[in-house]
């Protein structure tokens, strides 16, 4: 079993991986956070990529080096695209996230993402409601808002890893992944004025398929590593300003400014 100094010398080295590397992310994601999600790409070292229509989807989903499917302001037509997005994904090894954001109370998000979850996602991101409703357990959420906590959706995130031998990402307080045959681990870095910008959890979902791209297939290590970073510039921004406004350019600029030595030095992981 890896020591928690271990993972974080391991995230290091992929964050510095993904700044070398440059990759390129097709985000199929809500339009409340287009140009945040974007941004945030752009922070981190990677190419975003913003591509709705079916055609095109299919052809750049071969492209990119990852793929975020986030179902956040879903239509029948984004629906279309995605699922021919997530094909083309498979078809040429791209690995791709699933972000089931407010899955469980409304029907087309939830029939697309349990449609979805079984085509093979690298990673699947979300906070605890998301997760237990997408794994088949009760759950409410008022919006895109848990009303779970991650502690709650901890059986859920193994079953979910059992039922699409994804990696699971369960956000919240303390975040949680979850991997098939491996031992969980949480982040316990962030702060909670990130829960009162928009985006952010949504960005996150990005990230980690810029992760996955350059992960070779260690999905677990960039599910970590998402959590990580985001958390730990999360806390730096919050030094600079606790006003939601200027946090969420705060936060961008400690995306950017954030280095393997940050991750070592205030990584908070535990196994």
């Amino acid at each position: 079993m890896k020591h928690s100094k271990d993972l974080l010398q391991e995230c290091a080295a992929l964050l510095a991986a993904l700044r070398s590397e440059m990759p390129l992310v097709h985000c199929m994601t809500n339009t409340v956070v287009t140009g945040y999600t974007a941004n945030c790409l752009l922070s981190i070292g990677a190419a975003p990529a913003m591509i709705d229509d079916c055609a095109e989807a299919a052809q750049f989903a071969g492209i990119a080096g990852g793929l975020l499917i986030n179902v956040g302001t879903i239509t029948e037509v984004q629906a279309t695209a995605m699922r021919a997005a997530v094909d083309a994904a498979n078809a040429t090894g791209t690995p791709w996230v699933l972000d089931p954001v407010a899955v469980g109370a409304l029907s087309l998000r939830t029939a697309l993402a349990n449609e979805l979850k079984a085509k093979t996602p690298a990673i699947i991101r979300g906070n605890a409601s998301e997760i237990m409703a997408l794994a088949g357990f009760e759950s409410t959420a008022r919006g895109v808002d848990s009303t779970a906590r991650v502690e709650e959706a901890r059986d859920a995130a193994d079953l979910l890893c059992v039922q699409t031998g994804a990696t699971v990402l369960a956000t919240g307080e303390i975040d949680f992944i979850a991997s098939l045959g491996e031992v969980p681990i949480s982040v316990a870095n962030g702060h909670p004025i990130m829960t009162r910008v928009t985006g952010v959890g949504c960005a996150q979902g990005a990230l980690a398929a810029a992760f996955a791209a350059v992960s070779d297939q260690n999905y677990r290590l960039a599910a970590l590593a998402t959590a990580l970073v985001m958390a730990v510039a999360g806390d730096m921004a919050a030094e600079r300003t606790l006003a939601p406004g200027s946090f969420q350019i705060a936060l961008l600029d400690a995306l950017n400014a954030i280095s393997p030595e940050d991750l070592m030095a205030r990584g908070k992981v535990l196994v």
